[in-house]
């Protein structure tokens, strides 16, 4: 099963995400199938191509709570 999740990267104490697809056995910091986007939580910077991750929603993968959260997010600012 796809998932679509956030990819942990940055220094210690202070993070940044990447916005993957991935399979669900992979562990967090695995290799990714497709980035889709970019999180950082310090300066609330985000960036998302809807249209991928539609596209992966659609075709059966499954978001985490915090990616849901983001695309909500995102899809209220348009």
């Amino acid at each position: 099963m796809l998932k679509i999740r956030l990819k942990r990267f940055g220094r210690k104490k202070q993070p940044s995400y990447r916005i993957i697809v991935i399979d669900s056995r992979k562990p967090r910091d695995g290799r990714a199938i497709e980035e889709i986007g970019f999180y950082n939580p310090i300066t609330n910077q985000l960036q998302i191509n809807l249209k991928k991750a539609v596209k992966r929603i659609n075709e059966g993968a499954q978001t985490t709570k915090k990616v849901q959260q983001i695309i909500n997010q995102l899809e209220k600012h348009n």
